[in-house]
C-alpha cells in the first residue's frame, strides 16, 4: 500500500488559494527531487494539504497584516501573560540575531533603552532594529508570528479547531509522512504528540522545516501540555534549518529541545541555504536536495 504524504503550513496564509498553495509547495518538492534525478512518487491527488491559514486568521482577528502588526506592537488587547511572552521571544530572536545594544538605542533612542524591556517601546525598538540591522529580517513578521504561535499554544479553542483540521488528513488507515513548516511544526508536533497513539498513525518520518519549537517559550509552553518526546507512533524525525532564518533559531538537538525519552532522537540538517527572500520561505526548505530526497525515500520505502 503507498505510504500518504501530509504537509502542514505555517502563519500569514489566510485568504489564499489552498491548491494554489499546495500545488507551490509540490513544485518546491518536486524542484528538490530534479536534483537527485527523481520523481514524485506519489501522485499530486494523494498529498493532503489541510489549510487552516482561513481558520487561524479568523480566530485570532481577522486583521490585515499591517493593521495586526500594529496591533501586537501597542500591546493592545493583549493580557500580560502574552506581553511577557512577546518579549521573551523577541529578546530571544534579538539575541540571536545579533542586534546589539548600540544598534538598538541607535533606533529606539537613550530614554527607551534606559526604561527597560517592560517597556512596550523597548520592543518596538528591537523590531525596528532587527528591519535595518539584520539580514533578511521583518519585525512585523516576526511581531505576527509570535501573536499566532502564542494563541496557538495558550487559547485551547484556538489549539483545538487547528488541531481538528490537521488531524482530518491523517488516517490510520495508511502510513503517513508528515511534513512541516513554520508555525505548522508546532501545529504538527502537537496534533503528533497528543493523537498519534490514540488514533493508531503510523508515521515512518516527520520531517520539520523552518521550526520555532526549540524557541525558550515555546518549548516550555509545550512542555506545560505534554512531555517534551518524540510522539508515538513516529518512527523518525528529520528536521531542517537555514541558520540564517531568524524564526528557526536553533537545531532541534538535546541541548535546545531535550526529549524524554531521548530515543528516538532527532536528525538536525543546519546547512540549508534557503534562496527566499526571509530565508524562511517553505520553497527554499522543499527544494533542498536532501529534504526532498529523504521525503521521497520514506514515500517508497
Amino acid at each position: 500500500m503507498k505510504r500518504q504524504l501530509v504537509f502542514i503550513h505555517g502563519r500569514a496564509q489566510e485568504q489564499k488559494d489552498a491548491g494554489a498553495l499546495k500545488s507551490e509547495w509540490i513544485d518546491a518538492f518536486q524542484e528538490g527531487l530534479d536534483k537527485s534525478n527523481l520523481q514524485m512518487p506519489i501522485e499530486e491527488h494523494e498529498v493532503r494539504f489541510p489549510f487552516y491559514g482561513d481558520r487561524l486568521y479568523d480566530l485570532v482577528s481577522g486583521k490585515s497584516v499591517d493593521e495586526a502588526a500594529r496591533t501586537v506592537l501597542r500591546g493592545a488587547n493583549a493580557d500580560e501573560e502574552e506581553k511577557r511572552f512577546v518579549r521573551a521571544v523577541i529578546q530571544e530572536i534579538r539575541i540571536k540575531a545579533g542586534v546589539t545594544d548600540e544598534q538598538l538605542t541607535e533606533v529606539a533612542g537613550e530614554e527607551v533603552i534606559k526604561r527597560g524591556p517592560l517597556n512596550w517601546e523597548w520592543l518596538q525598538g528591537i523590531l525596528k532594529a532587527i528591519d535595518r540591522f539584520v539580514p533578511y529580517g521583518s519585525g512585523n513578521s516576526i511581531a505576527l508570528f509570535t501573536h499566532d504561535v502564542y494563541q496557538y499554544l495558550k487559547n485551547s479553542a484556538i489549539r483545538n479547531a487547528i488541531d481538528d483540521d490537521v488531524a482530518s488528513a491523517i488516517s490510520s488507515a495508511q502510513e503517513t509522512i508528515v511534513v512541516a513548516h513554520s508555525l505548522g511544526t508546532v501545529v504538527g508536533y502537537n496534533v503528533l504528540r497528543q493523537r498519534a497513539h490514540a488514533n493508531g498513525w503510523t508515521i515512518p518520518l516527520f520531517v520539520t522545516v523552518g521550526s520555532p519549537l526549540a524557541i525558550t517559550e515555546v518549548r516550555k509552553t509545550l512542555k506545560g501540555l505534554a512531555t517534551t518526546r518524540c510522539p508515538e507512533g513516529v518512527s523518525s524525525w528529520f528536521n531542517a534549518l537555514d541558520e540564517r532564518d531568524v524564526v528557526a533559531l536553533y537545531p532541534l538537538d538535546p541541548t535546545n529541545f531535550p526529549l524524554d525519552p531521548r530515543i528516538p532522537a532527532i536528525e538536525n540538517k543546519r546547512d540549508v541555504r534557503n534562496k527566499t527572500n526571509n530565508r524562511h520561505g517553505i520553497a527554499g526548505y522543499l527544494n533542498d536536495k536532501e529534504v526532498a530526497k529523504r521525503i521521497h525515500d520514506a514515500l517508497v520505502a
